[in-house]
Order: C-alpha cells, then structure tokens, then sequence
C-alpha cells in the first residue's frame, strides 16, 4: 500500500509523540502505519532494515487475528539535506516472517497436471512446437509462404493420412525412458523376482515400429500389466510358461519286521 495519496509525503519529528523514546523515524513511520491500519492492529517494533543509505524499513510486529509471524513494514526516506527530523513515508506493506503460514510457490498447471488428472471432458491441448511431435510429412517450395498446421490437416485429410503431426524421435524416447523406469519396467520389484522375462512370454502383443525391439503389451487379463505397454525385460509370475515345481514324493517305505521273540526266548540271553 503506497500512502502518498493519503498522507503528507514528510512528517516531522515536532508533530509526532515519540514513545518510550523512539528516534523520529520510528515515530513517523509508527504513525503512518496507524493511519493505515489502526493502532489494534499495530504491535512493538522489531528492527530497522537498511534499504540503501537514505532508505530504511522499519518492521512492527502484527496483532491482526489470523496473521501470526507477519509484521508490517514502513519504508521512510530521508531526503540528503534536508531536517534531520524529517522523513518521507514511502510505503507500507504486511510481510511474512519465518513462522508465518503463506500459500505454497504458484507452479504452472502445465508443470502440475499429473498422469491420471484428466477427467471426462477435460481438454490438454498440446503446444504448437511441442517437441514431442513433428509433422508426418515435409511439403512446401523454399521462399514460399509459411505452412501452417491448418494447411497440414487440410493436406493430411485429403491424402488420407488422418494426422497431421506424428511422434518426433525426442517424443518416442521420452516414452521409452518413462516406460523403462515405470513399474512395468525390467527395474520393478515384481520384475526382479520373476523367473521369466516378457520377451518370452506367450500372451505378449507385439508393437510395431521402432519401439517393437523394446517394448510390447501384455494380453494376459490375470497379470498386473494387463493392457499396458511393458518393457521386454518385464517379468511376472503369470508367464504363459511358468509352472509350479513339483514336489519329491517321498520315498517308499519298507515292510514293517515283526517282533517274534517271545519272552522264554529272551530268557535264554
């Protein structure tokens, strides 16, 4: 809040009543800020801060309820050459301290927005020179007019491409780190304890393209990735040729021996 629209620009020390023996600077800026807000508002002072060497900012501490650990700051100036006693009031603003509770730092939605935050209707348009895309063919002479994305889909429909932008090499490598190191990844725990990798595994769908040597998507509706894109190095206990080890059966026991001594025969030892 800037007062130069609602109080004079120099107060002296000779109008104000300085308290328990405040420099002049501490009693202009303590009343200006008075005016501002109210004295119920306006609590003991803190400290000076040095601004620049004709510049301070006097700090008070804030009695508003709901603000605890903020302090209002008064910036005064004292003109070179001018009253000793006179100050210009410049400014007075509320600022948070160390304990005070502020909003988190703003992050743009496009750095927020999360796999899974999208929700029926929601739209996520993508950049214009988002480098993930590039356009699906070249076309245009040197020296003539900018080709344009509208022109691109309007040639795209006519040739029957259907798109007018494809994955760029940067897009697909994106998407083959953040597959990698996903949970369907050859790191996850569920993949370090399996005996068997996906390469292998019968209910594997294979891609197409580049990635096909990497990746491909598993078709069995009992397993965790069940149509997810997995990495070949993936595992899991629903191999298509996993198999419960068999147990050794135990060996045959022999006939039972029976005692024919009797006790007459014992006797005789």
């Amino acid at each position: 809040m800037n007062l130069s629209e609602t109080a004079p620009p120099a107060v002296t020390a000779a109008a104000l009543e300085p308290s328990h023996g405040a420099p002049a600077a501490v009693a202009a800026a303590r009343a200006a800020l008075v005016a501002e807000v109210g004295a119920e508002q306006v609590g003991e002072h803190l400290a000076v801060i040095a601004e620049d060497p004709v510049t301070v900012s006097h700090w008070f501490a804030c009695s508003q309820p709901g603000y605890p650990g903020w302090h209002w700051s008064v910036t005064v100036v004292h003109t070179p050459g001018a009253d000793p006693d006179a100050v210009t009031i410049d400014e007075v603003v509320l600022l948070p301290g160390e304990e005070a509770i502020v909003a988190p730092a703003w992050v743009p939605w496009r750095e927020r927005i999360q796999p899974g935050d999208l929700s029926p209707g929601d739209i996520l348009p993508t950049d214009e020179d988002d480098a993930r895309l590039v356009p699906g063919y070249l076309s245009g002479e040197d020296g003539g007019a900018p080709f344009t994305k509208a022109d691109a889909k309007a040639l795209a429909d006519e040739v029957g491409l259907g798109r007018a932008r494809v994955l760029s090499v940067e897009g697909m490598l994106a998407a083959a780190d953040r597959w990698h190191a996903g949970d369907f990844g050859p790191g996850s725990p569920l993949a370090q304890s399996a005996a068997h990798s996906c390469a292998s595994c019968g209910f594997l769908a294979r891609l197409a393209g580049p990635l096909s040597g990497h990746f491909g998507i598993c078709a069995n509706e009992y397993a965790n990735a069940d149509g997810r894109v997995v990495s070949l190095a993936h595992g899991c206990g629903a191999h298509s040729e996993a198999q419960l080890r068999r147990k050794q059966l135990p060996q045959p026991v022999p006939d039972p021996i029976f005692d024919t001594l009797s006790g007459d025969d014992l006797e005789e030892f």
